[in-house]
């Protein structure tokens, strides 16, 4: 029985955790699950968490390349075996993270505030192009473009560092206080929960904009604070 993948964000790298199991059931059902994430993983840096297994220099130098050939770059090897840590080593391989920032954290200091709650989302370093697809539970993250034909479809908010031309559905799940915000937001097409639309023509100078339901409208407005007089109502598809 194949285990489900584990993928975390850390920083610039993806962190995949590998399943348990011999390694000769294991890799094929890696690269197996790995191929149904290749819009998702295609330009990733990664990062594999191995636990409970003995791998040669041979046996990761092969991973490598099949990663390579998948258009993954594997940076990171994350393991408590000897074995497998000095056959990372001799690749050349890191043993463990990079720091995400410069500033040292002690003991003292938790990765959230108490009082400040956090829910799950992905981020993707990358533009999405046509053809792409990115399917999640949770909220998504873009830092990049989402070109035409390119798809996001999340259950809660989609946020785009960058021109939003694609399709996009957020609150997939019927969450109706979903929201998507984009540096410029023109998607072929726009939904969240059950309420469909296509964007305006475009006037004047380009504005990072927030789209929200509003009073059981789809609606835009501005991404920063103060909020434009007068909201405009997106066009129903």
């Amino acid at each position: 029985m194949r285990h489900a993948l584990t993928i975390k964000g850390r920083g610039d790298l993806l962190v995949i955790t590998v399943p348990e199991g011999s390694w000769e059931e294991v890799r094929p059902n890696l690269l197996e699950a790995m191929e149904e994430r290749a819009d998702f993983l295609r330009g990733a840096q990664v990062a594999l968490e191995i636990v409970g297994r003995d791998l040669r220099a041979a046996h990761l130098s092969e991973l490598r390349q099949a990663l390579a050939d998948r258009e993954m770059t594997l940076e990171a090897i994350l393991t408590e075996s000897e074995m497998t840590r000095t056959a990372a080593a001799d690749l050349g391989l890191a043993l463990e993270l990079r720091p995400t920032a410069d500033v040292a954290l002690d003991e003292e200091m938790a990765p959230f505030p108490s009082d400040v709650p956090a829910e799950e989302a992905i981020l993707a370093r990358r533009t999405l192009r046509s053809g792409h697809s990115i399917r999640h539970p949770g909220h998504v993250v873009i830092i990049g473009d989402v070109n035409p034909g390119a798809e996001i479809i999340a259950g809660g908010d989609v946020v785009v560092w960058g021109r939003l031309r694609g399709v996009v559905h957020a609150g997939a799940s019927g969450n109706e206080e979903a929201v998507v915000c984009a540096l410029d937001l023109s998607p072929t097409q726009l939904r969240i929960a059950g309420q469909i639309a296509v964007s305006p023509a475009r006037r004047g100078k380009t504005r990072p904009e927030t789209a929200r339901i509003h009073q059981g409208k789809l609606v835009a407005e501005d991404w920063l604070g103060e909020r434009r007089a007068g909201r405009e109502e997106v066009t129903k598809a």
